[in-house]
């Protein structure tokens, strides 16, 4: 844990009680100040009040009353649609608003300063639309191949407070949403890392400029002395042009950034190469064929990312490259489980929530079997219509149903209502060499408690059809790069 010691004999609220909550009522107590909690649910209140935090409503005034500030989980509007009413009645007094990450970066910042026992640890921060998680990973993964001391967390694994203070010459690796960034009062990683953006998140964010917004803060608000950022969207080649030339690096998925105009230092995609390009030159070349965990071309997205990462860390090529090739995939991201005595490949894309992450899923195969459906995006799956062609059948479950029914037009299609109901009916059609994909475009919470919870019950459902590890036939199709 990372005690945070600014609101020291501070009565400090702090508003939803999940991961993130819990871990910064526990880091406030440590630094000294008196944390009172609120969750809208009873169960994590009641969880609170076992773990002997004093529990209040800080909706109301006479609870409010006298905090320093208030903390807020990352699930929880502060502004769009609307403020929750004890976020209201905190800007109405003038009491600051903030979230983990802001007490994350300060305590650091503020330890920093007593620092003198080696080199300061680095924090590097990890933001985008889609593959965020899949680079947070792989880069922890690379940084302990290499032995390199490093800790991973913030919107994966553990929360940001929950973290050991970190020790000299340590990394610390930070997934960070835009939720979590659009609310920070403190931002300043070493390292800063823009993959791409999507359509998500729309009724938190005013629409998408508010949701680039967002993201963009870490930038700007963050001031990070390298900026890693992808072109291969509108909205990164804009942020790259903000960002002093010389702190950047530029890469991309879908270019060969060898002309003029761009940063002098780029990584980039050359056919099947992963490329750096510095001083003019090729500095260096990966095979990424021989990297099964981060096949697809949103995988070299996340490996470029991964890779400008670590050399901006001091990492050499061949120990990046032996981190690459060693990486075993993300668990619910293009998750291979297996295939069955027949040849069916079963892959669990649990993460993907929003249509630009199941067009990348859907890109990687033809002749899929695809699950999708839950509590729709605003967007949709309207943007999926050019690869409708892949898909040989549809399987549609949760709250969106009807609606992609309807967007799917004369894609076949079977409304499943459950996913035990999708994955019977998957299992019974699909013929071998079919891949049945579990990608929702959708989020999880109609029917599960997250996209974990909905991948790890895709993966026991699919279970049965499965042949033994050994048994499994191969099918050099798999997970083509298109």
């Amino acid at each position: 844990m990372i005690p945070v010691s600014a609101y020291a004999g501070a009565r400090v609220g702090v508003l939803g009680l999940g991961r993130s909550g819990l871990a910064t009522a526990r880091a406030l107590a440590a630094g000294g100040a008196e944390p009172v909690l609120w969750d809208d649910g009873e169960a994590a209140r009641g969880r609170a009040a076992e773990a002997g935090f004093a529990v209040e409503d800080l909706a109301r005034e006479r609870a409010a009353a006298g905090l320093a500030a208030l903390i807020v989980s990352p699930g929880i509007a502060h502004l769009y649609p609307a403020p929750h009413p004890a976020i209201a009645l905190a800007q109405a007094a003038g009491v600051p608003v903030d979230n983990e990450i802001g007490l994350f970066f300060a305590a650091l910042e503020a330890a920093k300063l007593d620092f003198d026992e080696g080199p300061e640890p680095k924090v590097v921060a990890i933001t985008g639309s889609n593959g965020k998680s899949t680079t947070t990973a792989l880069l922890r993964h690379i940084l302990a191949a290499a032995r390199r001391p490093v800790q991973m967390g913030g919107n994966i694994g553990r929360a940001a407070l929950d973290l050991d203070p970190p020790g000299p010459g340590e990394t610390v690796v930070l997934e960070l949403s835009s939720y979590q960034t659009e609310l920070a009062r403190a931002l300043a990683p070493d390292i800063a890392v823009f993959l791409n953006l999507a359509p998500d998140h729309l009724d938190r964010h005013g629409g998408i400029g508010g949701y680039f917004a967002a993201k963009r803060r870490l930038f700007e608000a963050g001031a990070p002395a390298r900026a890693i950022i992808g072109i291969d969207e509108p909205e990164g080649r804009f942020l790259a042009s903000l960002i002093p030339p010389e702190d950047l690096i530029a890469i991309s998925a879908s270019r060969r950034l060898r002309g003029e105009g761009w940063p002098d230092w780029r990584v980039f995609m050359n056919r099947s190469h992963l490329t750096e390009w510095r001083g003019g030159r090729q500095v260096a070349a990966i095979d990424m064929r021989a990297c099964p965990g981060l096949l697809g071309a949103h995988n070299h997205q996340n490996a470029a990312a991964a890779y400008a990462a670590a050399r901006a860390l001091g990492l050499g090529p061949k120990a990046i490259e032996a981190g690459l090739a060693s990486f075993p995939g993300l668990a619910h991201r293009m998750e291979r489980l297996g295939a069955s005595p027949s040849g069916v490949i079963w892959v669990n894309d649990s993460k993907a929530t929003n249509a630009a992450a199941t067009a990348r899923a859907l890109a990687a195969f033809e002749g899929v079997h695809l699950i999708l459906g839950g509590r729709a995006k605003e967007d949709g799956i309207a943007a999926l219509a050019p690869l409708f062609p892949r898909i040989a059948h549809a399987y549609l479950i949760g709250e969106a149903a009807e609606r992609f029914a309807a967007e799917l037009g004369e894609t076949p299609q079977t409304r499943c209502g459950t996913l035990q109901a999708a994955v019977a009916a998957a299992a019974a059609a699909a013929a071998p060499g079919a891949v049945v994909l579990l990608s929702p475009a959708a989020a999880s919470f109609d029917q599960f408690a997250d996209f974990e919870a909905r991948g790890d019950a895709f993966r026991a459902l699919a279970a049965p059809h499965l042949a033994p590890p050994d048994a499994a036939p191969r099918d050099d199709r798999e997970e083509t790069a298109r």
